[in-house]
């Protein structure tokens, strides 16, 4: 059965809640990779070992159930735009546009895009819907898209691991054994990442909660899990790991002192190659390490496992064979 997509207004304003992406860190011209793997190493970790709270973005990070959404959400918003068209602003001008802002507030809860274009219509002189009313109208359209996959997976029809980010549910199972807390959080309406992440079979990973929007922005934001985390585990900040493919998990992470692992999924090909985009605007949010996929877990959780400052550093330039 399709699972039901959660269209109830977002009563709070998006400034209250999670911040805006800032470039914090520059992109290396040289990267520098662990021996023998496809893992970039922009810093060591401070803190070692493994039992320690982990935070797991969801969407490109674990699951791949929403991969095309953008091309769901730009051309809806495209489709709002064009009757207030400025002079000059042809389709692909306002496609472009449109990609540009999506693109920038990727990884924040979903009502901040629609936000934006509530802006965007205004400055053009038209007169808005509701970010909730936009918000409803891309859920419906991207629940269009994504019905067969949901109804596959309940069904018995897909496989999970079809619609798994490759890796994702072996080191979830490495963590979880090494007594690691792991808690997912998601921009996607919490009772969809509850319902994705059954079907998935990963949800009985998350032994400290799956957290996903709510009305309530603010204590639904990635920002407010993290802080949870770090009260109810009695740790500081710098035993937090976290891994994520948006800015805000990322950003999050390292405002706390933590380790965070980019994951710059190709979500379309499941290449094993890094997503150049998602690597350098996640490089400078701060991530301390970049992966494809966690189809090199066992290497990843075996170099962080060691006492920080009793491994050897990362070869300059040593390249794995997905590489």
């Amino acid at each position: 059965m399709l699972a039901n997509m959660t269209m109830e207004p977002m009563l709070q304003s998006p400034a209250q809640a999670e911040g805006d992406f800032k470039a914090l860190n520059p992109v290396p011209a040289s990267p520098r990779y662990l021996p023998g793997t496809s893992i970039e190493v922009l810093r060591e970790p401070k803190v070692g070992g493994l039992k320690r709270p982990v935070l797991f973005d969801f969407d490109g990070t674990l699951s791949l159930i929403r991969e095309g959404w953008m091309g769901v959400m730009v051309p809806m918003m495209v489709e709002a735009l064009t009757p207030l068209a400025r002079q000059g602003e042809d389709p692909s001008a306002l496609e472009g546009l449109v990609r540009e802002f999506v693109a920038e507030l990727t990884g924040k809860q979903t009502i901040y895009q629609m936000e934006r274009l509530v802006v965007e219509v205004e400055a053009r002189g038209g007169e808005a819907r509701p970010a909730s009313e936009y918000k409803a109208l891309y859920l419906e359209r991207l629940s269009a898209r994504i019905s067969d996959r949901l109804e596959g997976l309940a069904s018995g029809a897909f496989p999970p691991a079809q619609f798994l980010v490759p890796g994702a549910n072996e080191i979830l199972r490495m963590l979880r054994d090494r007594g690691a807390e792991i808690r997912i959080a998601s921009g996607t309406d919490e009772e969809d990442v509850i319902a994705e992440a059954r079907l998935l079979g990963i949800a009985h990973f998350a032994t400290g909660g799956i957290f996903g929007a709510r009305a309530d922005l603010v204590s639904a934001s990635k920002e407010a899990v993290i802080a949870r985390m770090l009260r109810e585990s009695g740790l500081g900040g710098e035993s937090l790991l976290c891994f994520g493919d948006g800015f805000v998990e990322i950003a999050a992470c390292k405002a706390v002192g933590g380790l965070a692992v980019a994951v710059a999924s190709d979500e379309a090909g499941r290449s094993g190659r890094v997503d150049p985009w998602k690597r350098e605007r996640l490089i400078a949010a701060g991530a301390d390490l970049v992966i494809p996929d966690f189809r090199e877990a066992e290497a990843l959780l075996h170099w962080l496992a060691k006492e920080a400052g009793a491994r050897e550093g990362p070869g300059a330039g040593a390249r794995g064979g997905r590489g």
